[in-house]
């Protein structure tokens, strides 16, 4: 992707052209606001200069940077990433917490995540509209390993909270599928490979032994819930099968799935770090795996984290995710809490001791937290003021994630994080979906219906 300023007043917007690959049809943005149009590629001069499109955007520049300027600093938390144990049982090459916690780490107590929740439910009763509910999603290390202190979590606080939990899956027995599924708690897997010996190569236990056929077993007890996905997290190592997961998900049912780019924070993830163009090859040829059997099938397998940047191109203020954002969701968003009581930003910064934000249950709570110097690195992380994020055409459709990878990775907030190119080209690749008018064909049914169109030139 290539970008070039076309058009600047003095009291105006600056538009930025981009040709995103597509044989028809070029894009320009405002970095500033997040705007952006299609235009005819060999008339692109002609579509700005003193146009209706310029014209028309200009009058609507300013709504537009108050309605991104609120989504980027004005929310409070709505949910809660909860770690009630520090212990793994798979020792997973590019975890971004130490093995030494997850070895032989500590389980919070029950009655200590009790109170916990208590605490989070008055401070988001506090923040958030009477009648929504915040989420809550139990997280890694392996929450089941804590199996009883979270079932009583779910239990004592299911009408405060929506509850999630992400699992390895290989402790997801029958029981625990009834438990959760009774209670319309949503369920993530992960599942790094379409065969064993793939999944095998960053994903196992401590004593080696391979868990991709629980995984798959515990897939197969989800089939037919409604509320479901498995992260694939990419590496160098199953990088040339993604085309294959994409089918096999399909196959088995599963609605929803992320091919989510390794997370860099701590050296193992480097060493499995794909190329960027790799990864964007690779990427948006699963993506068009998943397109193709859509329309063989007329059934959908949504790759979520790609949906998302969709959903930022298309509705900015929309989107579900907020990892693709500067600054990201940590510590505006939501926020984690670790096993012995701490909170982070998010589950990423856990290993990370230096934004370690204060114990919830001892030292002022929530909002102690989110001002304390340990929290607002990351939610002062700013796109808009450090290179070479700031003179990029689709760094609000970015966010130059992630915070902690680039802190520890490259050296900083003010840096940026491991996936430079490979999101440039995400976002082009949205581009040509939307102007060849199949960008619904990857996205939710029923996304639009709370949006509202504030700018449609027809052009």
């Amino acid at each position: 992707m290539t970008a070039a300023a076309l058009s600047r007043t003095a009291a105006g917007p600056a538009l930025i052209s981009m040709d995103i690959g597509h044989d028809a049809y070029a894009a320009v943005t405002d970095p500033n606001t997040a705007f952006w149009a299609l235009v005819d590629k060999n008339r692109v001069d002609e579509a700005l200069a003193d146009g209706p499109l310029f014209d028309r955007y200009r009058e609507k520049a300013d709504t537009f940077a108050r309605e991104l300027h609120a989504l980027r600093f004005g929310l409070k938390p709505s949910g809660v990433y909860l770690n009630p144990t520090e212990r793994c049982n798979l020792n997973c090459t590019y975890c971004y917490l130490p093995d030494t916690q997850r070895s032989g780490g500590s389980h919070m107590p029950t009655e200590m995540l009790l109170a916990s929740l208590g605490q989070l439910r008055d401070y988001f009763r506090s923040v958030m509209p009477e009648g929504r509910k915040p989420r809550a999603i139990f997280h890694g290390a392996e929450p089941l390993m804590n199996k009883t202190a979270v079932f009583a979590a779910i239990n004592e606080f299911a009408d405060d909270f929506t509850f999630g939990l992400q699992t390895n899956g290989t402790l997801l027995d029958a029981a625990a599928v009834e438990f959760l599924t009774a209670r319309n708690v949503s369920i993530g897997l992960s599942l790094d490979g379409p065969v064993a010996g793939i999944t095998d190569a960053t994903r196992r236990t401590w004593g080696g032994k391979s868990v991709h056929g629980k995984v798959l077993a515990a897939m197969d007890k989800l089939k037919g819930y409604g509320s479901w996905s498995v992260i694939t997290t990419c590496t160098t190592e199953n990088l040339p099968f993604l085309t294959q997961m994409v089918e096999l998900f399909h196959a088995r049912e599963v609605p929803t799935c992320m091919l989510n780019a390794v997370r860099c924070t701590l050296p193992g993830a480097r060493d499995v770090k794909p190329a960027d163009g790799d990864m964007a090859q690779a990427f948006t040829q699963a993506l068009d795996r998943t397109h193709e059997l859509y329309r063989e099938t007329g059934r959908k397998l949504l790759v979520a984290n790609f949906a998302n940047i969709l959903i930022a191109i298309l509705a900015p203020t929309a989107r579900r995710l907020m990892c693709d954002i500067s600054p990201c969701g940590g510590g505006r968003a939501f926020f984690a809490l670790a096993a012995d009581g701490n909170l982070y930003p998010c589950s990423e910064f856990i290993g990370l001791p230096r934004f370690n934000g204060g114990n919830l249950l001892a030292t002022g709570g929530v909002e102690a937290a989110l001002a304390s110097a340990a929290f607002r690195p990351v939610i002062e992380r700013d796109v808009d003021k450090f290179a070479p994020c700031a003179d990029c055409a689709i760094r609000h459709f970015c966010g130059s994630p992630c915070p902690a990878e680039a802190h520890e990775m490259n050296g900083g907030m003010g840096m940026i994080g491991a996936f430079c190119e490979f999101y440039k080209e995400q976002v082009s690749y949205a581009l040509r979906l939307i102007a060849d008018g199949k960008a619904n064909d990857y996205l939710w049914d029923g996304w639009d219906e709370d949006t509202e169109t504030t700018f449609d030139l027809g052009c």
